[in-house]
């Protein structure tokens, strides 16, 4: 049995625990160990969305977070607070542009449950609300997969500055709404 409500200031100690759990075992297979410890500083929770109440926590009965992710009505299209990627805190014109899916990361002990479409779909629905016909995402390596399922396609591939000389690959993906 699971739930789903927003993010709350007092949740980001336990997500970014379950980001950085994610990153570290869910990259493996997909990039090389210096390519998943440089994701790290490439990846994030930008607590704007909590703060834009745009951010979605799945949790189990016990409470654990099983798995998260948001969506934003702002041009920043990845990267968190730590993160070297610059952000763009400019609002969005939902009848021009896409609205970014943002920071999906599900608990590595919750994998093949579909917890990352059920966030997605929350990410998805909200957006539509908002009043947006697209959404953009830049996905990782290990996201692409579950991202062309749920019918977006990839636009361009992509390497993250590099850190440390170790350059992340990514995807930039996008999907209209029906």
């Amino acid at each position: 049995m699971f739930t789903h409500r927003l993010a709350r200031p007092d949740d980001l100690d336990a997500l970014r625990a379950v980001m950085g759990r994610a990153i570290a075992r869910l990259q493996h297979g997909f990039l090389t160990p210096e390519q998943v410890a440089a994701s790290h500083r490439v990846m994030g929770l930008d607590t704007q969305l909590i703060a834009d109440r745009t951010y979605f926590l799945v949790e189990d009965a016990d409470g654990t977070i099983a798995g998260c992710g948001g969506w934003s009505f702002r041009a920043t299209l990845y990267g968190g607070d730590a993160s070297i990627v610059a952000r763009e805190p400019q609002r969005l014109d939902p009848a021009q542009d896409a609205a970014k899916i943002r920071a999906m990361y599900t608990n590595p002990d919750f994998t093949r449950r579909g917890i990352g479409r059920r966030v997605l779909g929350l990410c998805e629905e909200a957006a539509r609300a908002a009043g947006f016909s697209r959404a953009e995402m830049m996905a990782t390596m290990a996201g692409v997969p579950l991202y062309e399922a749920c019918g977006y396609r990839p636009v361009e591939p992509v390497l993250s500055a590099p850190i440390g000389g170790v350059r992340v690959p990514l995807v930039r993906m996008e999907k209209h709404f029906s």
